[in-house]
């Protein structure tokens, strides 16, 4: 208890001691530019300039001339970077009325002086904006790699060839055969290829071609909006469907299904429409059907595994090596 007491009573006389490096230090910042707490910033500016011009370690000659003069320059550089800046003269100011808050002065002092130099409001928006650029191009270089992937498999390279056959020989002619070269043609017929594949093929997941509604930007700004209408739909929801007990549409057995499979909507939106028809066929939205689905899907999985010769090979190998083994083999 007695060294807690004196622990106490030291505190003041140590924030005394860093009161020292604060601000002047013991010299008052006023005096040392010849100035009053009343003078204006002009006069502080002015006062400045001709005390610079006197302390400047250049005008003076010797050594010891040269280190006293720039003790004084560099005190009344300090000096006038705080009383030029009305914040950090309103802080001092406050030192020289309340002496004893040593606390506060410690304060004031270091959070200035840590404090960030650009406005945080400045670096957000550069962020957000240099996050939604890079978001939306990469979204178009995702979505070029895609058009590219399906002009190389021969089903959609076969119909978009179907498609585009009048157009082909149609560009053709109109070049001139002999005017346009064996690779030229290639070329042209690649370009007409994968437009057409861009044009009548819906590309959906994270694959899809980007919107400029799918950037970060446009997200946050309508993040209210989105706010809203998730809460409206999911009232709307449990008014209907739990309370109501209305049967279910095709786009609500849908939704059903695809949170018993644990997709997202990109994900479960790029399945055929095929594998979507089979779901519905086998009512996956009621969850004793999928529960039962799923472990029917899990059991042949398990046995394709098994008949796996690679998986054979795999599971031997962790039965003989694996982390569980243990061996006196040096």
């Amino acid at each position: 208890m007695q060294k807690l007491l004196l622990v106490l009573l030291l505190l003041p006389g140590v924030a005394l001691g860093l009161l020292e490096g604060l601000y002047c230090g013991k010299e008052n910042c006023y005096d040392v530019l010849g100035m009053t707490r009343e003078s204006s910033k002009s006069e502080i500016g002015k006062a400045y300039r001709q005390l610079a011009r006197k302390y400047h370690p250049d005008l003076h000659r010797g050594a010891e001339a040269k280190a006293a003069a720039e003790i004084q320059f560099k005190l009344v550089a300090t000096a006038y970077e705080i009383l030029r800046d009305e914040e950090s003269r309103t802080d001092y100011d406050y030192m020289l009325d309340n002496p004893d808050a040593y606390y506060a002065h410690y304060y004031r002092y270091y959070r200035r002086r840590v404090a960030p130099k650009v406005d945080v409001r400045v670096v957000i928006v550069v962020v957000l904006t240099i996050v939604s650029v890079i978001q939306y191009y990469s979204g178009w270089q995702r979505y070029d790699s895609a058009i590219k992937y399906f002009a190389t498999v021969p089903k959609y390279r076969n119909q978009a060839l179907d498609i585009a056959r009048d157009e082909i020989q149609e560009r053709i002619q109109k070049k001139g055969k002999n005017k346009m070269s064996k690779v030229d043609q290639r070329e042209e017929l690649e370009r007409i290829v994968r437009r057409v594949i861009a044009e009548k093929m819906d590309v959906k997941g994270g694959y899809a071609k980007p919107t400029l509604w799918d950037v970060l930007w446009v997200q946050l700004l309508i993040c209210p909006y989105t706010l809203l209408s998730f809460i409206a739909w999911h009232a709307q929801w449990f008014w209907r469907y739990t309370v109501m007990k209305q049967p279910y549409g095709r786009e609500q057995k849908l939704y059903l299904i695809r949170r018993h499979l644990g997709m997202g909507q990109h994900q479960f939106e790029a399945q055929e429409e095929k594998q979507l028809e089979e779901y519905l066929h086998l009512e996956l939205w009621k969850r004793e059907n999928f529960a039962a689905w799923k472990a029917e899907q899990d059991e042949e999985m398990k046995k394709k595994l098994a008949e796996n010769p690679r998986y054979k090979a795999y599971r031997r190998y962790m039965k003989n090596h694996g982390p569980g083994r243990i061996t006196f083999e040096d």
